[in-house]
Parts: C-alpha cells; structure tokens; sequence
C-alpha cells in the first residue's frame, strides 16, 4: 500500500500499519512467551522494514498488553491495580502494605525493583493511577494478534485499523493541518498522556470507533522515547490516524497546502 502523504513529506521511516488478525505472519519478530519487553522496541523495528506480531502471550509488559488491545492487563501486573498504581507513581517506600514490600523484595529484575520502590513518577498518587486506569478505553479485540507493518508491505485483502506516521516536527506541523483540512473545528488532533504504545493503539482504536475520529500525537512517554530513540532518533513523534481517517487524508493531500509555496519553502529544509 502505496502512502501519498509518505512522499509528500519526504518521511524518512515507512508509516506502520497496525493489524488485528489470528494469523501470525512469517516471518515476524516478537517477544518470547513470559519475557518482558516493550512493544514500542517492536514498533520501531517496524518502521525500519520489518514485521511484527504481538499476542496476549507475547505482549512484553501489562501496559503493553492494555495498548494492543488485549483487556485491563493492568490486573495482572505484580500487586495488581495497587502495586501497578504504586509503580506508575510515588512507589512504595511510604506505603503500609505488607504485601506489596514483600512483593518488591522478591523482583529479580534491578531495575523494575528500582521503580517498585520507588515509583516511576508518572502521576502524582496512587489514586491519580488508577483514576488514568478508569479513563482508559480498555477494549478486548476480537482477534489473536496485533501486527506491526510497513505499510508499504501491506496486501490488499489486509485492512489496518490504524496507520502510525513517524515524524519531524515540520512534518507533525503538515500532518495536523492536513488532518483538519476538510473540517471547520479545532480539534482533529489530540495529545493525550498516556504510555507510547496506548497512543499508537488503543487510543486510535477508540478514535476510529467513533463518528469523528480524531488523530493522536504521541510518542510523548519518556519511558517509550527511551525504547526507540536509539532506532528512530531524538527528534520525532508519532502522529497515529484510523484508518478512516488515513484514507481521507490521502485523498486531500494533493490538492492541499502542500503543493503551495508555503510548504515548499520548508519542503527544501527536510
């Protein structure tokens, strides 16, 4: 599948389409069954050519899990919701929950144990976490994978759910124009905070469940920039459109602003 915008933009990685299927291709990389791993790693890889599958096995960590689209994996996260919410937070040094310490006191991995104690600072309370939790659109999809494709590579008879741009900040500047130009609102695009993987997958899922989907800016969870940095470089985000949404933006993109004198002028700077 052949990507206008993609050119238009001069985009130095393929866009990623993002795949439910119960057939898992070959071959396609994944994480071993019980290994933790970040899916954002797998996105990158993507990016750079390759395939990628995921299952409710193989989903790397229980955020990842929540992301792809395989239920609240939040749930299943040593301690549950509580010690998930500890984590994401303030840690538990302060806590008075037994269960919890003696929870921590048994993580082999250094550096989850790090963040147990400790908590990874991501919202302010425990409580805050699970508030976040509450407001996620957790869905479970109907299917056995979620793949990572180049979209370039994608056949005919596959049809994403969403299609993840990776770009430069003059690029993010066209793509949030480009996905406003048929509409008279404000807010086609949002920035929601929330993990990497949340904002290339179940965000997009729910934006494209809607009767006006919205495209989401992401790439903004320090944790996922730290995965793909060493792959996709320090100065881009994702920009992840349903797939809807993709195919009107592709239909409007020659006839838009990006084949005036305005964009040309930042055309000759990528």
């Amino acid at each position: 599948m052949k990507s206008i915008i993609a050119d238009l933009l001069h985009l130095k990685f393929s866009p990623v389409a993002v795949i439910w299927s119960d057939t898992k291709p070959e071959p396609a990389l994944s994480f071993v069954p019980g290994k933790r791993g970040c899916l954002m790693s797998l996105f990158a890889q993507a990016a750079k050519g390759r395939t990628a599958a995921v299952s409710r096995e193989t989903f790397g960590c229980n955020g990842g899990g929540t992301g792809a689209g395989f239920g609240n994996c939040f749930v299943t996260s040593p301690g549950g919701i509580e010690g998930f919410s500890h984590f994401l937070s303030n840690g538990i040094l302060g806590c008075h929950c037994e269960e919890l310490k003696n929870l921590a006191d048994n993580i082999p991995n250094p550096e989850i144990k790090k963040h147990f104690l400790l908590g990874e600072g991501y919202r302010k309370t425990p409580n805050l976490v699970k508030e976040f939790i509450h407001n996620l659109p957790v869905t479970d999809i109907p299917y056995t994978y979620v793949i990572f494709k180049p979209l370039k590579e994608v056949k005919p008879d596959e049809v994403p759910r969403v299609i993840v741009f990776i770009a430069n900040p003059h690029q993010v500047s066209a793509l949030v124009t480009l996905a406003n130009f048929r509409y008279g609102d404000l807010s086609r695009v949002i920035i929601p905070a929330s993990a990497g993987c949340h904002q290339v997958m179940l965000l997009p899922y729910k934006e494209g469940a809607s009767g006006k989907p919205r495209a989401v800016l992401g790439l903004t969870d320090p944790s996922a920039r730290q995965q793909v940095m060493h792959v996709l470089g320090d100065d881009v985000l994702t920009f992840a459109v349903p797939f809807t949404m993709y195919k009107e933006m592709e239909e409007d993109a020659p006839g838009s602003f990006l084949s005036r004198s305005t964009w040309k002028g930042i055309e000759a700077r990528l």
